[in-house]
């Protein structure tokens, strides 16, 4: 065998796939690392089950007894989980029911090409405050007013600990550096955005992709369970999709993975933000149904795609046309996604969800015509609607939490008291 070539095993991992493993880059799991995945298996099942006690959570997690009282220790500590009332089950102790930390909120953004949307959301997922700031020219002045409103939030929850904002945006953001990659419809490239954040909060702050977080939304609160390959597609003023291989959201070597909605579809199409002509955007995103509805209606002004929906379920027949066209090129789109991937399930979220009952059905039908082989992947729509990305920017952003504690050096106390321990252990033994 050449030196420098790379050696791989071959793991059998069921009769239907092969997992190759490249030993030259492959690292064995420590404890610490089996600690934290059973940690974020216990605060899923008390977040979706809450309030829920130890035994309980022993019982349907398959874990000790011993190793959910340590678990549970730790995320009361790290103020993820309180304890309330204390129930007596018909067999066993009394046990204390145990639920996401009320008092602790994040604030998520939805940023879009013509506006800021702002929520304050709990643990739990529960949705607090919610306002709009439309954009200003300069990103920095809109950015000012976001800065604004989040201190007047945070002046009405004073007894709440805010832990972070977490940033849906409508581009690609560089999973390392949280940069803006691309963003054709918003023009903010240049712009540090998650800079200017921190520095006029003084919180963590996290970006992503809004497909990202819309997936990441669904994947959080449970509502895919049992799915590993999917892809979410989120349809705005633009198009754009997330991708779930494996049961992990997959974004590629620079965080550019994904982007469906920038292939050309039609050379001789519109031309797109990108450069290009003929994007499936162009002719699949709430854009696109406003662009043909004024061609066939050039004397009647609408402002945005809400209208569009309205005049549609008044019976307005350039309404119904210009929509049923976007609807027709949403799902011969999809043909990109499923020669390319093959999931098992495609989620659809965004503006054209609104009216899914009228136009669900030609997405479905565009979607079965364009196979190139066997049946279609099952369809559906985002459970959350227009809220999916914040909801799923929430998540993201406590989902990164315990990370940023790491990177920054300010571990829990649980933590903090381990390491001191293990310090004092090393120095006896010295």
């Amino acid at each position: 065998m050449a030196p420098n070539k790379r050696k791989t095993i071959e793991v059998r991992s069921s009769v239907q796939s092969v997992r190759w493993i490249d030993v030259s880059s492959a690292q064995f799991a420590s404890s610490e690392s089996a600690r934290d995945i059973n940690r974020d298996i216990v605060l899923q099942f008390i977040r979706i089950r809450q309030p829920i006690g130890r035994a309980d959570l022993s019982r349907i997690s398959g874990l000790r007894p011993s190793t959910i009282s340590a678990i549970v220790e730790q995320l009361i500590e790290e103020g993820w989980v309180t304890e309330g009332e204390i129930v007596k089950p018909s067999r066993g102790r009394p046990s204390k029911m145990l639920a996401m930390n009320p008092s602790r909120l994040t604030v998520a953004l939805d940023v879009r090409p013509d506006r800021v949307i702002l929520a304050i959301v709990d643990f739990s997922g529960e949705f607090l405050s919610y306002e709009t700031v439309w954009m200003r020219v300069s990103p920095a002045r809109t950015v000012a007013q976001i800065i604004a409103l989040i201190r007047q939030f945070r002046r009405q929850h004073k007894d709440k600990t805010f832990e972070g904002i977490g940033v849906s945006m409508p581009g690609r953001v560089h999973p390392v550096t949280q940069q803006l990659l691309m963003a054709p419809n918003l023009h903010w490239q240049g712009f540090d955005l998650k800079k200017a954040l921190k520095k006029g909060t003084g919180l963590q702050v996290e970006l992503d992709n809004d497909a990202n977080v819309c997936l990441l939304s669904e994947l959080w609160y449970g509502r895919v369970n049992g799915i590993r390959n999917a892809v979410m597609v989120a349809v705005s003023e633009g198009v754009g999709a997330s991708i779930l291989a494996g049961g992990e959201i997959y974004s590629g070597y620079n965080g550019l993975a994904g982007e469906f909605g920038h292939i050309s579809v039609d050379p001789r199409g519109p031309k797109c933000e990108c450069g290009q002509r003929g994007c499936w955007e162009m002719m699949a995103s709430s854009r696109a149904a406003l662009r043909t509805f004024q061609q066939l209606s050039p004397r009647t002004v609408v402002h945005n795609v809400s209208e569009l929906f309205s005049m549609a379920d008044k019976g307005n027949r350039a309404a119904i046309a210009a929509l049923a066209r976007q609807a027709k090129a949403l799902g011969q789109g999809l043909r990109l996604i499923t020669a390319a991937l093959s999931p098992e399930l495609i989620l659809i979220t965004g503006d054209v969800t609104a009216s899914w009952d009228r136009f669900g059905p030609i997405v479905n039908k565009a979607l079965k015509d364009s196979m190139l082989a066997g049946d279609p992947p099952r369809l559906q729509i985002s459970a959350d609607g227009d809220r999916a990305r914040l909801s799923g920017a929430a998540a993201m952003l406590m989902q990164r939490h315990v990370e940023y504690y790491k990177s920054n050096k300010r571990l829990p106390k649980w933590k903090q008291k381990r390491q001191d321990g293990a310090r004092r252990k090393k120095s006896i033994h010295a």
